[in-house]
């Protein structure tokens, strides 16, 4: 028995990590079940609403998420209600209205996927608390979609609103009021649906809210409208086309930038602004005006230095004037500094160009040397951009080549009379090979047209402008995938024109090629591009 005992302690333990081998607890399944509401108060759905406080009980913990994000009130509510809990976890939530509520209004709350568990964070979908300060709850609806006018895929998130046409409506009323009723395409990228509509006439917009204040700030909101007024109820399905409008030109206060130059902001296109000094000046007085590189400014570059304590501008457009005044003061002298515009291989139909920080004022053309890889002297055109200050050489490109541009001292003299110091440049072609070719083949297409290609970073890589209907060729691109996109140039400008609420113009129509277009070195493709009208 002695023996024995010890024999019988190891063959429990045995039996005890066996079964313990057999698999570990998983602490049971995970719960996928949302939540659900025990009750609200006052009811959901219900009428003469009076309250200035609503609580909604469910059957367990459960947390706010993204409410800014998810959370649509319709009508808008000013100041919004106060939503409680927020970063916690609560069996009731909590809405506060300080709000003077219209009479004979339904109001719907729709809250998204905000309310989660608080364990897994399974949402209670879509709810929606609806309550009306009258008698009934008004229950009619409406849909449609969302595109883009110019680009291929729709905003995400879109606002969509209606505005009830009455005595008091005008069309400037989305600029400073909330809507009547909206809605978002939160759940959907393309399609949108208004409910809890009362019948009348109405203005639909739908607006790229950025900062989401449920009214139109042209500068940097996308809109989209439906240029007749629509009556509710109604069984049409409304598409609306997002553009983002030209900006209404204004010229802001300008300032002194740097050494006898002076800034110019402004919004809007700068086409429109007209600069003139009304400041007395000495006869030897000389300006030039360029344009900032990615801002929105005008340089006002002027020579000699004044001994004044100011200047005095005149500034006008179109459909405004203003009087500004600049407060001089010393700054240190800038010195000239050239770069090129663009790195790595050069394009064979592009120019090389470069860009100088100081308007330029004299070129020395024999102060300028161009040879290719065999030290042979190749002949060039010289174009001078003077707003964008920047120098074109213009010269045929042969491939596989190197080309060196030396530009000696005093081959470039800037508006101070600054010159250049030595410049070298090295402009190197790659081989034809190394590139595909495309050719599209438009049909049933409405004279004129711009037909663009696109990268996948939504930029223009090239464009070009049809009068009648040809082949169009684009040579030499980069292998990669682009969208291949028609504009319809309705007033014959040579550009894309968006459209204007105010003016109630659509922007113009654009077509898309329907796919990705795939080039490939030395390859060349042909492409018909069917346009629809």
């Amino acid at each position: 028995m002695k023996k024995a005992f010890p024999l019988i302690i190891i063959f429990l333990l045995l039996i005890s990590v066996s079964c313990a081998n057999r698999g570990n607890p998983s602490g049971g399944e995970r719960d996928t079940t949302p939540p659900e509401i025990v009750k609200s108060d006052p009811e959901n759905l219900g009428t003469n609403f009076t309250a200035d406080e609503i609580e909604i009980q469910f059957d367990e913990y459960v947390k706010i998420k993204e409410l800014s994000k998810n959370l649509i009130i319709s009508p808008p509510m000013d100041p919004e209600p106060q939503i409680t809990p927020l970063g916690s976890a609560s069996k009731k939530i909590t809405i506060k209205i300080y709000d003077t509520l219209r009479p004979n209004t339904t109001y719907a709350l729709n809250f998204g996927e905000s309310i989660v568990d608080n364990n897994e964070e399974n949402p209670f979908p879509f709810y929606k608390y609806v309550f009306s300060t009258g008698g009934y709850i008004d229950s009619l609806t409406m849909e449609g979609g969302i595109t883009d006018a110019l680009d291929k895929q729709a905003e995400e998130f879109v606002s969509v609103m209606l505005y009830e046409v009455d005595s008091t409506y005008s069309d400037s009323l989305i600029y400073k009021e909330k809507p009547d009723y909206i809605t978002n395409t939160l759940d959907s990228l393309t399609t949108y649906k208004l409910e809890n509509l009362k019948p009348g006439k109405y203005r639909l917009i739908a607006l790229k809210d950025e900062n989401s204040d449920f009214t139109f700030d042209q500068a940097i909101d996308k809109i989209g409208f439906v240029e007749d007024f629509i009556e509710i109820p109604t069984d049409q399905f409304y598409d609306i086309q997002l553009f983002k409008e030209k900006v209404d030109f204004k010229a802001f206060r300008p300032r002194l930038s740097g050494h006898q130059k002076i800034a110019f902001g402004y919004a809007g296109d700068p086409e429109l602004m007209d600069i003139k000094l009304i400041t007395r000046v000495p006869d030897s007085f000389n300006s030039r005006i360029t344009q900032a590189k990615d801002k929105d400014t005008l340089s006002y570059w002027f020579r000699p230095k004044l001994e004044l304590d100011s200047l005095i501008f005149k500034v006008s457009s179109p459909k405004t004037i203003d009087t500004f005044t600049v407060r001089l003061k010393d700054q240190l002298n800038d010195s000239l500094v050239i770069s090129p515009f663009r790195d790595g291989p050069e394009s064979f139909e592009k120019p090389f160009e470069i860009d100088a920080n100081i308007p330029l004022s004299k070129i020395d053309r024999s102060q300028i040397k161009l040879i290719d890889k065999d030290s042979a002297d190749v002949s060039f055109n010289l174009v001078l951009d003077s707003l964008k200050n920047r120098l074109r050489f213009e010269f045929e490109k042969t491939e596989s080549n190197t080309y060196r541009l030396k530009l000696y001292p005093g081959a470039l003299t800037d508006f101070f009379e600054n010159t250049n110091d030595t410049l070298s440049y090295s402009i190197r072609t790659k081989a034809v090979s190394d590139y595909g070719n495309l050719r599209l083949i438009p049909r049933n297409g409405k004279y004129p047209l711009i037909i663009q290609l696109i990268n996948q970073n939504d930029q223009i890589i090239t464009e070009r402008y049809l009068t009648s209907e040809a082949p169009v060729d684009f040579t030499n691109l980069n292998p990669g995938k682009y969208n291949a996109r028609v504009i319809f140039d309705q007033n014959k400008n040579g550009k894309y024109d968006p459209g204007s609420f105010l003016l109630k113009r659509q922007a113009e129509r654009v077509s898309y090629y329907p796919e990705l277009i795939e080039v490939r070195a030395s390859w060349n493709f042909i492409e018909e591009f069917i346009l629809q009208d």
